[in-house]
């Protein structure tokens, strides 16, 4: 109509916006939960939480853990005395029973199920639905190929003959007949979405074990010396972490002996000189109620006893110490464990004697295995086997601060109110000692000895002339078996959904005027499926193939069977 104004839709992108804006609601209490209930189970959060996890839990491989490392974690507030206390306030020493890897552990644990739940429903509609109709322009979809059927075809055979061939190889299928033409429609592939399903399941069910595990199980800590014995009770661990719901009368008792602790060394390859090849640990278990059995505890090769995984976390040198009161009499004698200090097992040591003497005693001590000499002076071991083995201690006299009721580290020695009687400024040389020698304490407060592990060796053979510590850590994880079972289904529901193809087939029999019957062959999927086009092709071959006629014979005198056209 002339001089008519036409309206674009109010929907079109050239419509002009209405003279007042749209007035949107605002968001109550409600709509606001509702708001982050959505936000929080997309798959997009989800997965930026597993991508969270996944840093949260890189400073605990960059510092000690306390449930892992105790020892560890007290040499490094010794070695950073700055930093160690900044890190521990944000838990850093603690990351897998801090709050805030706690909280991330949580949300994706709820983000999963809120985006499992779901998908699982839309899954299960989506398997009882029979395949969708034919699209009526099959040219436009992948693969399309287009055939003429044998003379005679039926429309309504030939689309059976494919709904046949489709069934035999796997699809669900549906056909369809509007008078004019007749189709199939085909589908499979919900395996894909099947696998997805499992693995988010499973990694759900891997949260879950592994929260139980750590709930009831424990880890402890323990350092034996060649010779030693462990049982298993509360009491009898260096260190114990056990999990929230951990009841002590669950632990089995069992016996563990450190008979021996073997180390070998790289000693052809210069380049690698010293490096430890293997490490052994012999010990004896004993069981409660069973004969006692010989074993070895490797690294990442654990030992299983009562219930429980025993690793080999750590070792090294435990020189025997014996110090005696100036009439000789024996006031201390241990084999003390020095923690290594480097590669090649310089080992540091502390010694406190605090009852026999006039005063408490302290020592700070040194264990060099191969002891050499820098060209500063200072000391240092060149290999980490015993091929020269020396021991040397700065004394320290005064109150070691054990009277106090507040327990203290034995790796560790506060020398506030001690006085430093050899070493460092003192003007008299540190003792230096090697294995079965004696050396008098200052102001005659007695003797200190570094006893030889082997008396009856030959004089310069300091082969296991000093004995060796082995540290353990003992771990009960009672879902073990779980947690491998939802791993497994994680790795098969992940190559489930990357390898099995989603996609849809249809052949369609269109009824020409003049009887004949014309095929048409397409595919469709989703997400990328290189092999579609070929699976077209290959099912309107096998399909032309099954609609072609069959020979005819007939019998003659002279020839029995001929193939007559």
């Amino acid at each position: 109509m002339a001089g008519a104004v036409v309206s674009r839709p109010l929907d079109h992108h050239d419509a002009r916006p209405p003279a007042a804006g749209v007035a949107q609601p605002p968001l109550d209490f409600g709509g606001w939960l509702r708001w982050f209930w959505r936000q929080l189970t997309s798959m997009r959060t989800a997965l930026f939480l597993l991508l969270l996890l996944a840093i949260a839990a890189v400073p605990g491989s960059l510092v000690p853990q306390r449930s892992s490392d105790p020892n560890g974690v007290i040499q490094y507030f010794g070695d950073n005395p700055d930093l160690a206390p900044a890190l521990d306030t944000i838990q850093a020493f603690d990351v897998y029973s801090s709050a805030w890897f706690s909280a991330i552990y949580l949300l994706l644990f709820v983000s999963l199920i809120g985006c499992v739940i779901p998908r699982m429903r839309h899954h299960l509609q989506a398997l009882r639905a029979k395949p969708p109709k034919t699209p009526a322009r099959l040219a436009r979809l992948a693969g399309f190929t287009m055939r003429d059927g044998p003379v005679g075809t039926d429309a309504a055979a030939a689309v059976e003959s494919a709904r046949r061939l489709l069934k035999s190889s796997g699809y669900r299928v549906a056909v369809f007949d509007t008078g004019t033409e007749a189709s199939v429609s085909a589908e499979r592939g919900y395996l894909r979405e099947t696998g997805n399903l499992v693995f988010h399941l499973a990694l759900v069910g891997v949260l879950v074990t592994v929260g139980f595990g750590s709930g009831f199980g424990f880890s402890g800590q323990r350092v034996l010396v060649e010779g030693q014995t462990f049982v298993n009770t509360l009491l009898a661990y260096d260190s114990f972490n056990p999990g929230r719901f951990f009841d002590d009368e669950s632990l089995e008792p069992y016996k563990l002996k450190l008979d021996s602790f073997d180390v070998e060394y790289e000693t052809q390859n210069s380049k690698a000189f010293g490096q430890p090849v293997n490490y052994a640990a012999g010990v004896t278990v004993s069981p409660r109620d069973r004969p006692s059995q010989s074993d070895e505890v490797k690294v990442n090769v654990p030992l299983r006893a009562g219930g429980t995984d025993i690793f080999l976390l750590g070792n090294g040198y435990a020189p025997t110490i014996t110090v005696k009161d100036p009439s000789g009499r024996v006031v201390f004698s241990d084999s003390i464990p020095f923690l290594p200090q480097d590669s090649n097992l310089t080992s540091l040591g502390v010694v406190k004697v605090p009852d026999g003497l006039a005063k408490q005693l302290g020592m700070i001590g040194f264990f060099y295995p191969t002891q050499a000499e820098a060209k500063s002076g200072a000391y240092f071991s060149s290999y980490p086997d015993l091929e020269y083995p020396l021991l040397t201690l700065n004394i320290f006299s005064g109150d070691l601060g054990l009277d106090t009721g507040v327990p203290t580290s034995v790796y560790a020695l506060n020398t506030d109110k001690m006085t430093q009687m050899t070493g460092g400024d003192t003007g008299a040389k540190s003792l230096e000692l090697k294995p079965g020698e004696m050396r008098q304490l200052p102001d005659g407060l007695g003797s200190v000895s570094f006893d030889n592990a082997a008396p009856g060796a030959k004089a310069g053979d300091f082969s296991d002339t000093v004995l060796r510590f082995a540290s353990f850590d003992v771990n009960r994880d009672p879902t073990q078996g779980w947690v491998l079972l939802f791993s497994v289904l994680v790795l098969l529901g992940l190559l489930t959904s990357l390898f099995v193809p989603r996609r849809r087939l249809w052949v369609k029999a269109i009824r020409r005027d003049d009887g004949s019957v014309r095929l048409e062959y397409a595919g469709l999927a989703r997400g990328d499926d290189p092999a579609l086009e070929t699976a077209v092709t290959a099912l309107a071959d096998r399909h032309s193939a099954v609609l072609a006629p069959t020979p005819a014979f007939t019998q003659t005198a002279e020839q029995p069977w001929r193939q007559t056209k």
